[in-house]
């Protein structure tokens, strides 16, 4: 069962391009067609959470909002593994070594997305604290 304040389906398609490189053949992956609903080569589904609103409010504000695409690991066969909307799960992913892919976030997902957020509130700015009373100071020297 879905729910869709915060889950949407995706149609996804990869496609492969071959480039030389000094001589030599590599095979770049893109998404050659991503839609908001079933189809494609693969069905994935997109589901927004509340500890991403952050990063959600500022892919929003970039100017040229994108989704992002896991696709297996870097240097591989792409294959259309997860989606998300949080350019901070898509940095994690790479991290990993996992290959990811971008595409334009569609103007109807943009909207869906500032409504779970109008929904839930925006979220909190976080301050640093310290974890206990002095920490981060130079102790000082014991006699």
């Amino acid at each position: 069962m879905t729910d869709a304040h915060h889950m949407r389906p995706f149609g996804i398609t990869l496609a492969a391009r071959e480039h030389t490189i000094n001589g030599f053949r590599a095979t770049q992956w893109h998404i050659a067609d991503l839609t908001p609903e079933r189809g494609g080569d693969a069905t994935l589904w997109l589901q927004l959470t509340m500890t991403e609103r952050a990063a959600y409010r500022f892919n929003l504000s970039s100017g040229n909002p994108r989704l992002f695409v896991r696709a297996g690991f870097t240097g591989g066969p792409a294959s259309a593994a997860a989606i998300t909307a949080s350019q901070d799960v898509a940095a994690a992913w790479m991290d990993g070594e996992q290959q990811v892919l971008e595409a334009p976030m569609p103007l109807a997902i943009q909207v869906w997305i500032e409504a779970y957020l109008a929904r839930h509130g925006e979220a909190p700015v976080e301050e640093r604290r310290k974890k206990r009373k002095g920490a981060g100071r130079a102790r000082e020297a014991q006699p």
